[in-house]
Parts: C-alpha cells; sequence; structure tokens
C-alpha cells in the first residue's frame, strides 16, 4: 500500500527570482522526499501578515524585518534568502535630492512589515511613511502623490522607465558602511515540522534551486511568467541580483548581516529584541 505524500505549503510572492528558486521542484528535477510542494503566490506584505496571525503556511518567505517576531515558531532556512550584494530597496523621487530634505515628507513604502520600511525607519526616522501596493509605488510617486517611494522587486531595474530617479540605494548604503550584503527576504520553515523534516525541506529547496542554476534559460523562461512585463535581459539581470551565492548558503556572512540589522533595528526602536538565529 503506498503512503500518501504529505503536502508543504511554501508561500511565496509572485515574482520573477522567487519562481526561478522554486523551478527545480515545478521541472521535477528536486524534491522532498515523502512530500508534495503546493505553492501558495502571495504579496510580500500579505505573507508577512499571514505568518505573524496565523503562520499556517508550513514554509513561507517572509521579510528579514518581519522574522523577528516570528523566531518562536519559524526557523530561518540557511537558502533562499534574498540578500543584495551592493544593491537593494531604491528610494524614488522625481528630481533628484538628499535623502534628508525628505524629512516629513510622505514616503511610499511597500508594507510596515517589508524590511524597506525598516530600512528607510532607520536611515530617515523623520520620514513619514504611507503604505502603498509595492507594485503602485513607481507611479504614484511619478504622478506627484508622494515627495518618494521606497521600491522593491522588478522596480530597482525598470524605475528610470517611469522617469524616476535614485535618492538612495539601501543596498550601496549598507554595503559602505558594514562591508555586507542587505538581507531583506528570508524562507523560514515552521518549527513544529520537527528537526528531521525541517532539514529535508532545506535539503530539497536547496537542490530546487540549484536545478535552476544548472538550467538557466530554461528556469527564466518558467519565472519571466511571473515578471510583471520583464523582457529577458532585464529578467535575467533581476534574478541573477537576488538570486546569488548567498541564496544557496546564507552561511557566516548572512548570519552577520541579520545580527546586524536586526542591532539597528533595536536601536532605532523598530524592534523590541533581536531574535534568536536557528538556521537550518
Amino acid at each position: 500500500m503506498t503512503t500518501p505524500l504529505r503536502t508543504l505549503r511554501f508561500g511565496h510572492s509572485p515574482d520573477a527570482d522567487d519562481a526561478y528558486m522554486f523551478y527545480g521542484f515545478h521541472a521535477g528535477l528536486a524534491a522532498i522526499e515523502g512530500c508534495r510542494v503546493e505553492h501558495v503566490l502571495e504579496d510580500i506584505q500579505s505573507l508577512n501578515r499571514r505568518a505573524l496571525e496565523r503562520a499556517d503556511l508550513e514554509i513561507t518567505a517572509v521579510s528579514a524585518h518581519a522574522y523577528a517576531f516570528l523566531a518562536d515558531r519559524y526557523a530561518v532556512l540557511a537558502c533562499g534568502a534574498s540578500m543584495g550584494m551592493g544593491y537593494g530597496p531604491v528610494v524614488v523621487s522625481r528630481a533628484p535630492r538628499t535623502l534628508a530634505s525628505l524629512a516629513g515628507s510622505r514616503v511610499a513604502i511597500p508594507g510596515p512589515m517589508t524590511t524597506a520600511a525598516l530600512l528607510l525607519r532607520t536611515e530617515c526616522p523623520e520620514c513619514v511613511p504611507v503604505e502603498v501596493m509595492f507594485d503602485q509605488i513607481p507611479a504614484r510617486v511619478a504622478s506627484g502623490e508622494f515627495d518618494a517611494g521606497v521600491i522593491i522587486h522588478e522596480s530597482q531595474i525598470t524605475y528610470r522607465d517611469e522617469g524616476l530617479v535614485k535618492v538612495l540605494d539601501f543596498g550601496e548604503a549598507w554595503r559602505d558602511r558594514h562591508g555586507l550584503p542587505v538581507p531583506l527576504g528570508l524562507d523560514v520553515v515552521r518549527r513544529d515540522l520537527g528537526p528531521g523534516l525541517m532539514r529535508a525541506v532545506s535539503v530539497g529547496f536547496r537542490a530546487s534551486i540549484q536545478a535552476a542554476h544548472d538550467h538557466e534559460d530554461e528556469a527564466l523562461r518558467y519565472a519571466l511568467q511571473f515578471g510583471r512585463g520583464l523582457d529577458v535581459a532585464k529578467g535575467r539581470t533581476f534574478v541573477r541580483m537576488y538570486v546569488n551565492d548567498l541564496t544557496l548558503d546564507m552561511g557566516e556572512v548572512g548570519r552577520r548581516a541579520l545580527e546586524r540589522l536586526y542591532a539597528e533595528a533595536v536601536a532605532a526602536g523598530a524592534i523590541p529584541a533581536a531574535p534568536a538565529l536557528e538556521i537550518v
């Protein structure tokens, strides 16, 4: 008698980089023994909120910011992290200006629990953040509704097409100040799965990412279905930005980057305490 497969739900955003990481599962090139992978597609702020309020997904993408409030229920996967090595969320406006000049100004952010919002708070605490759906931010800044906006995902490489200019790239600032990548997104696994299955999830997910690297063109074709209008060249650029060596294994560099992020967040009063980091 065949043992039925256990369903594991992976929550991730409908973006090219996330889709690329799951190509190995999609193509049958990677698996988690005894389990069936089910994809749950939601934007990152919705996934943050779902993890915080319900914690019902066995594995989910969350913002590094949100994880500060989730460590009791989820452990961090060593693979799947989005870390910008000299690049990250970008503050944009219609005309050149400094970040300091935005004190007191309304700045569109992609959600209060995103790492982009946390970085704005630590870098410009006098800014007035206003939550806006991430894919609407460029147009609403360009229209003059907001003085500036913090953009994430594909908009980081397309904002100039909207006539916007860079005020600050948080990833550049982070690298220059700390010599570290800026940690943005994490994949986390629910602790009640137990150590054995948690480890199997990590091994299987890493194999899926490696399979995408090994079949990059095919994986990109699959991923660009979720690329919100990116052409192949821009899609390849975007995916390579956020599916990098640290995505396969964040290692000690990734741990140090997270520890630094949480130390700065505590100092800014954004989180009550740094979470204990169990990385599987």
